[in-house]
């Protein structure tokens, strides 16, 4: 069988070094490294994030409602997803939209037989919507999603090379992994993804690679077995 992989986007990286929104170079840039790993046959399936435009916790500290917050930012996951298949269209790769929550014609009604079909028919799936439910994340959305297509690798791009001991960003002399077990990073409450969905790996046996995706062709390297981030695995 291809490879198939679980993408997770950051939504807060799509827009750069703004405050908001989506940056065309930052989008562009994804897409062409998406476009070439679809181009090799790796079955794709993508999950966004939301963050550059609204995120549900922030809006609850402001006032809204955190059911009401966290749906508001499963629909800033499908604006994001939407930009991601139109670039892609333009640069020649199919690409289809499906959404947690039904909302037809913006995409498809989440279907995973659907899903995988496609995938195995070189169409790049990018998963909208979260799970659909509030009080989960897009990280666990994406270990859903990978779980449930079975997919043999998840794969979280971030704006960092890899897991830390602690974020790199605020503490100097941060240790980096090259490889380590869901039981240490739940246990040591590491940050890069929730727990939810490091749980949900661990008990089915999901890999997950952390790998900085702003450099680009990092993700090709991770998708040929190259040395490119932390492996996060079950020893």
């Amino acid at each position: 069988m291809k490879q198939r992989i679980i993408l997770k986007l950051s939504g807060e990286a799509l827009q750069g070094k703004s405050h908001s929104g989506i940056d065309q170079a930052v989008l562009y840039d994804y897409c062409l490294q998406i476009k070439e790993v679809a181009d090799q046959g790796c079955e794709i399936g993508i999950v966004i994030g939301g963050g550059n435009i609204f995120r549900g916790l922030s809006g609850t500290e402001s006032g809204i409602d955190r059911v009401k917050g966290d749906q508001m930012g499963m629909l800033a996951t499908v604006i994001n997803s939407l930009a991601l298949e139109s670039k892609l269209h333009k640069l020649g790769a199919r690409a289809k939209v499906y959404t947690s929550t039904r909302m037809e014609p913006v995409g498809r009604l989440y279907n995973r037989d659907d899903v995988v079909a496609d995938m195995a028919n070189g169409i790049i799936t990018i998963l909208g919507g979260g799970t659909g439910n509030p009080f989960f994340t897009t990280d666990t959305a994406a270990a859903l999603r990978g779980v449930e297509t079975g997919a043999s690798l998840l794969l979280k791009g971030t704006r960092v090379d890899g897991v830390y001991s602690a974020d790199p960003e605020k503490v100097q002399g941060a240790l980096r992994f090259d490889k380590i077990s869901f039981e240490k990073v739940i246990s040591d409450q590491l940050k890069v993804m929730d727990q939810t969905a490091f749980t949900m790996c661990r008990e089915n046996k999901l890999p997950i690679v952390v790998f900085n995706i702003n450099i680009h062709g990092n993700l090709k390297r991770v998708v040929n077995g190259e040395k490119c981030g932390t492996l996060i695995t079950t020893f």
